[in-house]
């Protein structure tokens, strides 16, 4: 279980200095590969997106015209 005493906030920052020591941190190969990776993905996701939107908008047209007239 954590613990759950308080620290100064000097204490906490210097906490928060170390922890950042720690991280690996990716190079620029590594960082333009995991962008070209998140936009195709956003892209993929924002085709679906608008198909079923379009499709649910021919849909409930039809819906309406059979029902409306």
């Amino acid at each position: 279980m954590a613990e759950t005493t308080r620290t100064s906030a000097v204490d906490f920052f210097g906490e928060v200095r170390d922890e950042i020591k720690k991280v690996t941190w990716p190079d620029r190969e590594q960082l333009r590969e995991s962008t070209v990776v998140i936009v195709i993905f956003v892209a993929i996701v924002a085709a679906t997106i608008f198909v079923m939107d379009w499709l649910a908008r021919i849909g409930l047209e039809l819906i309406a015209s059979l029902v409306g007239g």
